[in-house]
């Protein structure tokens, strides 16, 4: 699979991205500080120079684009991979649009705009909601996927554990994006956020060995 239409889009975002940022940088006073982080409340609590943190998402998007780009040739099992092509695409594409939406929440102030200081997290709840609708989708590789002792040695235990593990991932996801929505107070917004993650890990962790368990192995 050659992700062409994706590696083009690569290229866009990030000449986009970077353009964006110069544009930011241009209308900003000499040594201005964006923000860069947000604690679980919604207050900044870290900021980098104007021009490291505009230039900084554009760098990870590039590098992560690359990383995106060269996987596929790499991969030794090319059948399964391109059986495995639409969580591979949702998740390329996914990252962009995320990385898209950090770019702008850090420049937009220097066109005036006040984006919510959570969307970064509601972008990656969304994220996993995409990503859990097509897990279901792919076959094992070792490059896409849910990749345990018991999924990799058994088809039939990484189709089911992929098809339980988009469950809970869609579920982390809806968490993630409650956690940035909801008027909650900070701790309980942290919680949410721990739980999304660990209902997006573990469970499909343990139900691949306990599928292992139950059924053995039949490559």
């Amino acid at each position: 699979m050659s992700y062409r239409n994706l590696k083009i889009a690569s290229v866009v975002v990030v000449a986009g991205m970077a353009v964006f940022a110069a544009l930011a940088l241009q209308r900003l006073p000499a040594g201005t500080e964006l923000p860069t982080h947000w604690d679980a409340a919604g207050n900044v609590n870290g900021t980098m120079p104007a021009g490291m943190a505009l230039f900084f998402g554009v760098g990870v998007t590039a590098l992560v684009s690359l990383v995106l780009a060269v996987v596929p040739a790499l991969e030794p099992l090319q059948d399964k991979l391109a059986a495995s092509a639409p969580v591979y695409r949702a998740a390329w594409a996914g990252t962009l649009a995320l990385m898209v939406a950090v770019e702008a929440k850090i420049g937009g102030p220097a066109f005036g705009w006040q984006l919510p200081a959570l969307l970064p997290l509601a972008g990656a709840g969304l994220l996993l909601i995409v990503l859990g609708n097509v897990l279901p989708k792919s076959r094992p590789s070792f490059f896409v996927g849910i990749r345990t002792p018991w999924t990799l040695t058994d088809t039939d235990n990484w189709v089911a554990t992929h098809r339980f593990g988009g469950r809970t991932m869609m579920l982390g996801g809806v968490l993630l994006v409650a956690a940035a929505v909801l008027p909650i107070g900070a701790d309980t917004r942290m919680a949410l956020v721990f739980a999304a993650i660990a209902v997006s890990v573990l469970p499909p962790l343990a139900y691949s060995y306990l599928y292992w368990r139950r059924h053995g192995v039949r490559p």
